[in-house]
């Protein structure tokens, strides 16, 4: 448990780091803790130095001098008072007005019990017994709109009218990836395809940036051609890796929650009752045309209701879209390692002696198998970094990086092979655990 909760305060440490705007309760709901506890460890990391490793050691939390507990007779009285209010209170007292009632009560004066002498006792106690109801917390999210063409959000849509193959295998024949600019709600881009996969995604979201340049973020749901990795991958997916080498915030929607890319999700709306549904185009290439004829349509002829576009078009409330940064020619193909510079990774030791880290071995020592042993990842060197006393060797150069610059073509390319080997290889994982699943009695 020791490192397990050592990997959690450094994550912790990463997270504050890498998103500073982010609430307690959305760095509770990316770590898995509670919000008190990431409450109290942002106050003991804001009091070390950043660099300071000694800060991530618990300390003993078994109290010094602990309290003796309260008698059976206080507790029934404190319940019995939250039930039936007295001395003719007209409402449900709460832990305030229980406190002040307590000592007036004869028995318990009597008993010469002890009392409880703050309010969170007796919160604590009404909890424990299910007097209080607690709201779930809500995770709020801002809907404010941006600078012009610095924020998109992406999303595919389903041509469900295109009839699928008889013996094929594929639910989507004909899908559109649509690019929407929160700040204007201009259409950037709508890509007609007959196979979606993550390497096609990829390209399509290349030509857009070569089209309009490198916005400031995108965000995109949790649709496995975007953020999914084959099982024991540490690292990001192939797409999230290619935009972060470019300086592009991916920012991924929480999972069930669609409105969090409410821009392109509404003109999902208006482009299947609009378009798809009136038209019903039957083929890739009928899907194209009403497509590219209904992009038109959107950007310069139909007003759109927004508060920021004045009942306009959106390209005629916005005839002019700011300039962005160009592609680089030459790209760091490493540079995204950066995102996860202090990030930490809880892992077993196998018989031999070795972990493995992103579908790599890196051979520790067969003194510590069945262990479990804290890593962190050091962005700016490349290296993994072992926390473990009986180590003599505590770094070891991360597998699988370029260690160099690549000119942007060749970055693309490679990009676009790994989006297909982690396709292929999650597909293969997938196949595995069916069939598995299948011969299971």
């Amino acid at each position: 448990m020791q490192a397990l909760y050592y990997a959690a305060r450094g994550n912790l440490r990463w997270l504050l780091r890498l998103h500073p705007e982010w609430s307690q309760s959305q760095l509770a709901h990316a770590l898995g803790m509670s919000r008190s506890w990431v409450s109290k460890w942002i106050k003991r990391l804001q009091s070390a130095p950043p660099s300071d490793e000694q800060v991530l050691h618990g300390l003993s939390r078994a109290p010094k001098h602990p309290p003796e507990p309260l008698d059976a007779q206080v507790i029934d009285r404190i319940l019995e008072m939250r039930d039936q209010p007295p001395e003719g209170l007209g409402r449900t007292p709460g832990p305030k007005a229980i406190l002040y009632y307590l000592p007036r009560d004869e028995h318990l004066q009597q008993a010469g019990l002890r009392l409880p002498r703050s309010t969170r006792t007796i919160h604590r106690i009404l909890s424990e017994h299910h007097r209080i109801s607690h709201r779930l917390p809500k995770l709020s999210d801002p809907q404010e709109r941006p600078e012009p063409m610095q924020y998109w959000q992406i999303d595919f849509k389903d041509a469900s009218s295109v009839p699928a193959e008889v013996e094929g295998k594929q639910r989507h024949v004909v899908e559109t990836l649509n690019i929407i600019d929160v700040g204007t709600s201009v259409l950037l881009a709508a890509h007609v395809a007959p196979n979606f996969t993550a390497e096609v995604g990829l390209r399509a979201l290349a030509e857009t940036f070569q089209q309009y340049g490198l916005p400031h973020a995108i965000r995109l749901d949790r649709d496995p051609r975007w953020v999914g990795a084959p099982q024991g991958s540490d690292f990001p997916s192939a797409l999230v890796r290619f935009c972060s080498c470019l300086g592009i915030v991916v920012l991924v929607c929480d999972p069930q929650h669609p409105q969090q890319n409410a821009y392109v999700e509404r003109y999902h709306r208006s482009y299947g009752q609009e378009c798809l549904e009136r038209l019903r185009p039957g083929t890739l290439e009928e899907v194209r045309q009403v497509t590219a004829t209904f992009m038109e349509h959107y950007n310069w002829q139909r007003p759109h209701q927004g508060h920021s576009l004045g009942n306009q078009p959106p390209r005629v409330a916005h005839p002019e879209l700011p300039a962005l940064p160009p592609l680089p020619d030459v790209v760091n193909a490493d540079g995204w390692l950066r995102q996860l510079h202090g990030h930490h990774l809880v892992r077993l030791v196998n018989r031999h002696g070795a972990v493995t880290v992103n579908l790599a071995q890196y051979y520790l020592s067969r003194s510590l198998a069945g262990q479990r042993v804290t890593l962190r990842i050091n962005g700016i060197t490349g290296e993994l970094q072992v926390q473990h006393p009986q180590l003599r060797r505590n770094s070891f150069p991360l597998k699988g990086l370029q260690r160099q610059a690549l000119p942007y073509p060749s970055y693309l390319e490679l990009m676009v092979q790994q989006a297909s080997r982690e396709r292929r290889l999650l597909a293969l994982q997938r196949r595995r655990a069916y069939h598995k699943g299948q011969d299971t009695p």
